[in-house]
């Protein structure tokens, strides 16, 4: 797990373009009740069924990351962490929602949702801006992308409290799972970058400006170099 400390998507041929992603309609609630293993309690839980007008999965999911990416990117955010997140968080489903309310992609609760300024977390532009608005704050509160990750599952008191990932199972496991997908996409980014192309970046083009850089040693001879 490796994560930083801050010093610090084709149209169909005869149809109309499928809904934008910035209006996106609620989705209906079902209540289903089903028995937990655990305890053999019946336990009723909601289930959201996305509108019937949704975009296909493979066009949604291009478009949501190219909305992680533009988002990220403004904001200073590494995309590839907040892509870990949301991964982590409900795997790029904008319908998720978790048995203690959080919604959306990025799984924001509701108090979470109306102090970044996000009025429908199903929405996933908004959803996206607030969540990576929240992991902003979180990383310059922390100054630490491990205790912000820890700080986005557990809440700013909790790391405040602690002084570290606070000693919760479910919080422990979210910031190694984060953490692992983080550590993966940087690892994969960096070894797209490839000696070949790096030596190409730093040849200069043929109609590039060279400057002529001169000067005379102690001895009197004159050294001359491009640049």
């Amino acid at each position: 797990m490796v994560f930083g400390s801050m010093t610090m998507t084709g149209l169909r041929a005869e149809s109309t373009p499928p809904p934008s992603l910035h209006a996106v309609a609620l989705p209906s609630a079902v209540s289903v009740v089903r028995v937990d293993v655990r305890t053999g309690r019946l336990v009723r839980s909601i289930v959201l069924k996305p509108p019937a007008d949704t975009p296909s999965a493979s066009h949604t999911n291009s478009q949501v990351r190219a909305m992680v990416e533009e988002t990220a990117k403004s904001l200073d955010v590494s995309p590839l962490l907040v892509d870990s997140v949301i991964q982590v968080e409900s795997n790029y489903n904008p319908y998720a929602i978790s048995p203690k309310g959080a919604q959306g992609l990025m799984q924001l609760m509701p108090a979470t949702a109306r102090r970044f300024g996000v009025k429908n977390s199903f929405d996933p532009q908004q959803n996206i801006e607030g969540g990576v608005r929240y992991l902003k704050f979180l990383q310059e509160t922390f100054q630490d992308d491990r205790l912000a990750v820890a700080a986005y599952n557990a809440g700013e008191e909790a790391v405040t409290k602690y002084g570290n990932v606070p000693p919760y199972r479910e919080t422990v496991d979210y910031v190694a799972k984060v953490g692992q997908k983080y550590s993966q996409a940087k690892h994969a980014a960096s070894k797209s970058v490839t000696p070949a192309k790096l030596a190409e970046k730093s040849q200069p083009l043929e109609d590039e400006t060279r400057h002529v850089i001169g000067y005379v040693d102690q001895e009197g001879r004159l050294h001359i170099s491009t640049r």
